[in-house]
């Protein structure tokens, strides 16, 4: 890592002042008019339901209520699921009774009219849920990170040739903020930043806290099955609902969080897209509370590729920087800066914007849910399919594993799996707390 050590502080300086400029790099809420505007004629819309709702509200906390509020633009809402009963019938609520809550999601996917799900719950939950809607013949549209693990992802790319579902993975950065990220990525696979590529990943999402306090679950809430897989554990409000984000046994922290937006431009800037790194080393710092947050705290990790180009991932600022010999861009959701983008001329930025239609696959971005339900009709590929964003969550995945075992790891990306380390490898996959198990779950 001494390469990116020395250039340190200019890249985080960089990383700071861009940050500063860029007005408006949050999201803005949302408002719930504008969410149930019907698009298309009645034939058009296909039978949709929501599994995670979650807490209403806000863009972060309440993300599978606004997934599923925003797949109600598209599709008919008939069924949403929660294993706290109080928000499932909250996000219910907002459909005049034509919207039936559910407790259990098998009990959704029996029902043969719904065609297509989103998915909003807590990290370790997806791969049980996205695999049996598949097999359910249902479409997926799934928040990030796609997976708990490795071999999760593996698993579900599986069952998506199987059952040639149409799967959105909820990276709206291919999609949303401008087209500005696409622009970046069009830039840098052109060769007009240079050949030799590093590009840095910055993000803050800092979870610090605890011993917490346990106490008995709400009614509402099944404990055990929002535990699922994960380790029996007993109730905090600090465990649940958006703060499992600060766990380890839920997720892979900011690194699969902010990371998998960060990383995913990243790596399709470099064209591996459909492939991985070949090395990753790097350091991170964990608390170590009993019954508090474990994810890290900070990090820097160096991800090399076979050609030689690097992705660095750290704690910062959040956007991504984009170096070359030939210069140096940066681009976050509010904006994207540096001098090629001022230099551009005018034939030059109509080249980009052929390039960023290229990129999407010959279509305008602009939203990623509308994206999804263009692709259900037409059973197309959307732009954040699932076997890239598999490739993409791996990264962040083995990134966390290298942290965790304090040492330099080889990996060989094409049989996804470490090179020379047994106990690597084994860190491929989790114990599964039965009869969560995803092998019973999708049985």
């Amino acid at each position: 890592m001494s390469e990116h050590k020395s250039r340190k502080l200019p890249r985080r300086n960089f990383l700071k002042t861009s940050a500063g400029v860029a007005a408006g790099v949050t999201v803005a809420p949302y408002f719930w008019t504008s969410l149930y505007a019907k698009a298309g004629s009645k034939n058009d819309r296909p039978i949709v339901a929501a599994i995670g709702v979650g807490k209403p509200g806000s863009y972060g906390e309440g993300r599978g209520s606004y997934n599923g509020h925003r797949a109600a633009q598209f599709g008919d809402m008939v069924a949403c699921c929660d294993v706290d009963r109080k928000y499932a019938d909250l996000f219910a609520s907002h459909y005049g009774g034509k919207c039936r809550p559910y407790g259990d999601f098998r009990k959704l996917l029996e029902r043969k009219d719904i065609e297509a799900v989103t998915i909003g719950t807590p990290d370790h939950w997806h791969t049980a849920i996205a695999i049996a809607a598949m097999k359910a013949g249902k479409d997926v549209y799934c928040e990030k990170p796609l997976t708990l693990t490795i071999d999760e992802g593996k698993l579900i790319c599986k069952v998506a040739k199987q059952t040639g579902r149409v799967f959105q993975v909820g990276t709206q950065q291919r999609s949303e903020h401008k087209g500005m990220f696409l622009k970046a990525v069009a830039l840098a696979r052109s060769g007009r930043l240079g050949k030799k590529l590093i590009i840095t990943c910055a993000c803050h999402d800092s979870w610090r806290g605890g011993p917490f306090a346990t106490m008995n679950p709400p009614p509402q809430l099944n404990w055990d099955f929002w535990l699922g897989q994960a380790p029996k554990a007993p109730y905090c409000p600090e465990r649940c609902h958006f703060r499992f984000r600060g766990w380890m046994e839920y997720t892979g922290g900011p690194l699969t969080n902010w990371g998998a937006h960060h990383v995913d431009i990243a790596q399709w800037a470099l064209g591996y897209e459909n492939s991985g790194p070949v090395e990753v080393e790097g350091t991170g710092k964990f608390q170590n509370i009993p019954n508090g947050y474990n994810v890290p705290t900070t990090f820097d990790v160096t991800l090399t590729f076979e050609n030689g180009n690097k992705i660095i991932f750290c704690d910062g600022p959040n956007g991504i920087l984009f170096e070359g010999e030939n210069g140096r861009i940066f681009a976050n959701r509010g904006r994207l800066t540096g001098k090629p983008i001022e230099e551009l001329t005018e034939g030059d930025r109509q080249w980009l914007d052929g390039e960023v239609v290229r990129l999407y696959k010959g279509k305008r971005p602009g939203n990623h849910m509308q994206n999804f339900f263009e692709c259900v009709k037409d059973r197309t590929q959307p732009i954040s399919d699932v076997f890239t964003h598999h490739r993409i969550v791996t990264s962040c995945h083995i990134s966390n594993i290298a942290m965790l075992l304090r040492r330099k790891l080889r990996w060989n990306p094409e049989k996804e799996d470490f090179i020379g380390d047994a106990e690597a490898s084994a860190m491929r996959s989790r114990k599964q707390r039965e009869p969560y198990s995803i092998k019973t779950m999708t049985a």
